[in-house]
């Protein structure tokens, strides 16, 4: 059974930096896509970023591309988003998550990801 933890959300200023972080297990962590999703309250749930199972390939949300970094680390069986220059708008929940299938790029639909961690809050004061 896979399971992700989620750490690093908090309260930030805006123009400020945040990292979080997903730990990953149950899976084969190497031949996935993984991928950041967030919700803002009463919204719906949004893509932010993905990485390929290799990190070779990522691809992000126009709405943080330039601000936000997605990486992994395979031998740790992690998957992080730096997010820079933040802004009150990015104020969410954040989960990770890891795709249905293995070694598939560019899906960024919340119902092609099959598991997800419990999230963490990411607050961004104006």
């Amino acid at each position: 059974q896979v399971q992700l933890v989620e750490s690093g959300g908090g309260l930030v200023q805006a123009g400020g930096s945040l990292r979080l972080s997903c730990a990953a297990s149950g899976h084969t962590f190497n031949t996935y896509t993984m991928a950041w999703f967030r919700q803002p309250a009463e919204q719906e749930r949004e893509f932010v970023a993905a990485i390929s199972w290799s990190g070779g390939t990522t691809w992000y949300a126009d709405s943080v591309k330039g601000r936000f970094t997605i990486d992994r680390d395979n031998a740790k069986n992690t998957v992080s988003l730096q997010m820079n220059s933040l802004k009150p708008e990015d104020t969410a929940f954040y989960y990770c998550a890891t795709d249905r299938v293995p070694r598939r790029l560019g899906r960024r639909r919340s119902a092609d990801f099959g598991s997800w961690g419990q999230g963490t809050q990411v607050t961004v004061s104006s």
